[in-house]
């Protein structure tokens, strides 16, 4: 049966800095990939129907791995859902991703949802890969650089 994996962070930003990362290809490219892979965004249309398309490459061994899906629903600083399928025939299905950002005191509550993993992902290799993606998220939004 598919794993569904949840995260919970707070960054120290607000919430539309956060919502940004997740719809500007370059941002994505900075800090969605876990260490030791590099990504290429191969295209990026934020808007719901839209659709993306990018790869990881393992930059140890060079071999890389395709993914893309579509936006279902986009809130400005709010919510993002999304669909994302691997390239791969043998990592089949469709996994549906949520992310919800929530402003707080000290900045933003992000929570995430990835359901539909497929059965051969481990779930902690995800949750290892996320907790180093979110880690670079976080190196990227948390700077308040005002020049």
């Amino acid at each position: 049966m598919p794993s569904i994996i949840r995260l919970h962070r707070v960054l120290a930003t607000n919430p539309e800095k956060v919502y940004r990362a997740f719809i500007e290809a370059d941002a994505l490219a900075k800090w969605l990939p876990p260490n030791g892979f590099a990504c290429t965004v191969h295209h990026l249309d934020p808007k719901v129907g839209g659709t993306f398309k990018m790869s990881f490459r393992n930059f140890t061994t060079g071999t890389s791995h395709a993914f893309g899906g579509e936006y279902v629903e986009l809130v400005p600083g709010e919510r993002l859902r999304y669909t994302d399928t691997f390239d791969d025939p043998n990592l089949p299905g469709d996994m549906q991703v949520t992310v919800t950002l929530k402003k707080v005191s000290v900045g933003t509550e992000l929570d995430i949802e990835q359901a539909g993993v497929p059965d051969v992902i481990p779930p902690e290799a995800c949750y290892l890969g996320w907790q180093e993606s979110l880690r670079n998220l976080a190196r990227l939004v948390e700077p308040e650089i005002n020049q």
